[in-house]
């Protein structure tokens, strides 16, 4: 499977930006897709979560309430949606994808995700 992410950019603190991760290749076993976060100098952190034949999100408490994963499963299409973001959101936004059953637990473990895309920048002005 692979992973393109696209529609990263540089938005100012409390507007909007909505960036996606679109699956190609042997997508029918996919399980699960999720966003991922590094910002410079520091590790990557779980950001979202969703399954694609599965209803319900999770979501990072820091990102709870302001960010929103969905799906479009006929598009294999992953979105995230930054609603007023924060400075401390500048980073480079990973998407990543399992073909394996994970607990919900597991679904923020970097760990748990076997493709990934190539990331892209997110910078966030005040």
């Amino acid at each position: 499977v692979q992973l393109v992410e696209s529609g990263g950019g540089v938005v100012q603190a409390g507007g909007s930006l909505r960036f996606s991760c679109a699956a190609s290749g042997r997508t029918n076993s996919a399980y699960a897709m999720d966003w991922f976060r590094q910002a410079p100098g520091k590790e990557r952190t779980f950001v979202a979560a969703i399954r694609w034949a599965a209803t319900g999100t999770l979501h990072a408490d820091v990102v709870k309430g302001r960010f929103t994963i969905a799906k479009d499963n006929a598009k294999n299409t992953v979105y995230q949606q930054m609603n007023r973001p924060i400075p401390e959101g500048t980073a480079v936004y990973y998407c990543a994808g399992t073909n394996r059953v994970v607990s919900v637990v597991e679904l923020t473990n970097i760990d748990s995700y076997d493709y990934w895309g190539q990331g892209t920048q997110v910078t966030v002005t005040t």
